[in-house]
């Protein structure tokens, strides 16, 4: 049974109409299973290799009484790989570029009693688009592409009157602003705290309310407690529901640097890499609630931050990582080509300034911008997401304090690594550094920036019967072979590198990564999750160092 039948796609923004279009469709003449990519073994589509050209058919019908003449029809696509042209009944709907956010149409008035939907798709892997880690030849850090549909697809019925559109979350450590996009003269608001019922009707479409003045009990949302409050929006046709947690991050200098803080509580990021790959789906695990298990792998281990790594979930995932309270720092998906010389290969050793890197074309750099604005609007009402990445080691790397400003005017109360690795311009709220080769003590060379190790470690280790590729499976840095090498190796990385950095301003690290992937064989699980590959006390013991470390150069900071 197809999982994604059966799970409602949009938990943040939820109504009570939801119908599946997931399942059996066309691609090409064949039988395929969607939200799953071709390329993956759960598409059940027989032709794995890549093909540019791609058409999709589905016909259904409407279950009885699903939709009321007082409402419209709302055909809605989570992501389709790369560029697709989208038909309904023979009718075009439009064009959709970008494979990574949703979309949605208004089929109402061609509806019928039996209906078809057509999904012509084009992926060559034009890079001038976005496109994570896809290649047309999969070696080492780049992996199988994923092609057309690879998110679910559903429908829902929406009031033409009074339509709630959107709703806009902000925090801080006691009070909650939001803003709801509606054409009614009306709505009220109704939320349910630990002991209170907040409600009231608004005409205005912002109002913050002021938690402390109202003597409402609360708690704020942390990875130690992930406290979510359920609210509703009513108009008099239409009912949103969603939930909110109360959560702050801040920056605040102590002593010398600036130093991290969750609702005023010093917090050190001690994070992992997470690709969002699967041996069975590929761009997605054969049911969501996987997400949860490697959130809850994640945590087991000490784990308090994934990066989710040139790569936009479903929604699902955020709400998982919000419900489990895991952070998350989100990274732009990058356009451009990659020179694996000038981007990766000189400044690994070194030989790297603060120039972009890439000569800017311009049409390419827009469709960027429009597409970071997208995925931040995407995401915003997620409290688990604490920073975005812009750009990640020079990748299709364009102007970069620009793309700072633009993208830092849409979300000012989230971090922003415009840079990650190196080709650092002067404008970014994160100083992050990715060092694999050697141990190297950190310092803080711009106290008005947050330290951050945001790539690191990477060390392989095989583990026979659990290797997915028939290619050379040996991509990393450095290789053990037991769980106790492996358990040596990241001990002396935390030992010599990460904590001795702490007292020099470090507020978190990243280390690479969740699991493996394909010829990547440097996670901390194997790819089919079914093996941890270091020891689990060993790794919380890491984290009981890393925060005592923290809180020991906070206190002596505010002593100097």
């Amino acid at each position: 049974m197809n999982a994604y039948v059966n799970t409602y796609p949009r938990p943040q923004f939820r109504r009570a109409s939801f119908f599946s279009l997931d399942g059996k469709w066309r691609l090409n003449g064949k039988e395929i299973e969607v939200p799953f990519p071709k390329e993956s073994a759960l598409s059940g589509y027989p032709d794995k290799e890549h093909e540019d050209l791609l058409e999709y058919h589905k016909r259904f019908r409407l279950p009885d009484g699903f939709l009321k003449k007082s409402q419209k029809l709302i055909l809605h696509f989570t992501a389709v790989d790369q560029i697709c042209d989208v038909f309904f009944n023979d009718h075009y709907l439009g064009n959709h570029k970008g494979g990574y956010l949703p979309f949605e149409y208004d089929v109402s008035e061609y509806l019928r009693k039996d209906n078809y939907i057509c999904v012509k798709a084009r992926d060559d892997l034009d890079t001038f688009y976005p496109y994570g880690k896809q290649s047309k030849k999969p070696h080492g850090m780049w992996y199988t592409p994923v092609s057309g549909i690879w998110g679910s697809v559903w429908l829902e019925a929406v009031p033409v009157r009074e339509r709630i559109k959107g709703i806009k979350v902000d925090t801080k450590a006691d009070r909650i602003r939001i803003r709801v996009d509606t054409d009614a003269k009306a709505y009220t608001f109704r939320i349910i705290f630990d002991e209170d019922m907040y409600e009231k009707t608004f005409k205005k479409k912002e109002f913050e309310i002021d938690l402390k003045a109202l003597n409402i009990k609360y708690r704020k949302w942390s990875p130690d407690d992930p406290v979510l409050y359920d609210f509703s929006v009513i108009t008099r046709y239409d009912k949103v529901d969603s939930y909110l947690a109360v959560r702050e991050v801040k920056t605040r200098r102590v002593g010398e640097y600036k130093r991290l803080f969750l609702n005023d509580e010093p917090l050190f990021v001690n994070g992992v890499l997470d690709q969002g790959y699967f041996d069975d789906g590929l761009y997605l695990p054969g049911d969501p609630k996987e997400y949860l298990s490697d959130i809850r792998r994640m945590k087991e281990l000490g784990i308090n931050l994934l990066r989710k790594h040139i790569k936009i979930e479903p929604d699902i995932f955020y709400y998982y990582c919000d419900r489990e309270g895991i952070l998350v720092m989100q990274d732009m998906v990058n356009s451009g080509d990659f020179r694996p010389v000038m981007d990766t290969v000189f400044p690994t050793v070194g030989l790297v300034n603060k120039d972009d890197g890439q000569r800017v074309d311009e049409e390419r750099y827009a469709f960027f911008i429009e597409h970071s604005k997208e995925t931040i609007r995407y995401l915003y009402n997620h409290p688990s997401i604490i920073a975005w990445t812009i750009y990640n080691e020079g990748w299709g790397q364009q102007k970069s304090s620009e793309a700072y400003h633009t993208l830092k005017k849409l979300d000012p109360n989230r971090l922003f690594d415009t840079a990650s690795g190196w080709f650092k311009p002067n404008d970014s709220d994160i100083d992050s550094y990715h060092v694999y080769f050697r141990n190297k003590v950190l310092s803080a060379k711009d106290k008005e920036k947050l330290l951050f190790l945001s790539e690191f470690g990477g060390v392989v280790r095989k583990i026979e019967d659990h290797i997915f590729t028939e290619r050379e499976a040996n991509y990393g840095y450095g290789v053990k072979n037991s769980e106790a090498e492996l358990n040596k190796a990241i001990l002396g990385q935390y030992s010599r590198m990460v904590i001795p950095s702490i007292e020099n301003g470090l507020c978190g690290c990243i280390y690479t990564q969740l699991s493996d992937v394909e010829e990547e064989v440097n996670g901390l699980y194997t790819y089919d999750r079914e093996v941890c590959k270091v020891s689990k006390e060993i790794m919380r013991e890491i984290r009981k160092m890393v925060d005592n470390a923290y809180r020991e150069a906070l206190r002596n900071d505010q002593l100097k």
